[in-house]
């Protein structure tokens, strides 16, 4: 039963078996930083529509109190 299994094949397959998970490896620390800066910009984001709202509102305000009748 064993001599069905040709040791070179077997050999071949089980490096490219190591090689997958090392690159299964590197793509999951990959993702890691990637979800890492998604997570940092997201808070940019609400920082930064923070500003605009504050930055709008500033703006209606003076104009209102310039072009009321």
């Amino acid at each position: 039963m064993m001599s069905d299994i040709d040791p070179i094949e077997y050999g071949k397959l089980v490096n490219s078996v190591e090689n997958l998970e090392r690159k299964v490896d590197s793509l999951e620390v990959d993702i890691k930083k990637l979800v890492a800066m998604a997570e940092r910009s997201k808070g940019s984001l609400w920082a930064l529509i923070g500003v605009a709202s504050v930055f709008g509102a500033f703006i209606s305000y003076i104009t209102d109190f310039f072009f009321r009748k």
